[in-house]
């Protein structure tokens, strides 16, 4: 996958999917009947976790810079 494709894909996961994925997380914690407030608290980092780890290969190295790009002319 290409640096680009991977810094849209990205973008939209951000812009779009973290929304839906809070929600989704929110309704599953509301299915039970209000948990301790430390069993809430671990059900939403087992969901946080269980989100990034799949999304893990696409956001590494968007900092950097392009390394498809041509190198600057000096």
């Amino acid at each position: 996958m290409t640096y680009k494709t991977r810094k849209r894909l990205a973008l939209l996961i951000i812009l779009v999917g973290l929304p839906l994925y809070i929600m989704a997380a929110v309704t599953v914690v509301n299915w039970f009947e209000r948990p301790p407030i430390w069993l809430e608290l671990i059900i939403y980092i087992i969901l946080g976790v269980a989100c990034a780890f799949p999304l893990k290969r696409i956001f590494k190295g968007l900092g950097q810079p392009d390394p498809d790009a041509p190198p600057p002319e000096e």
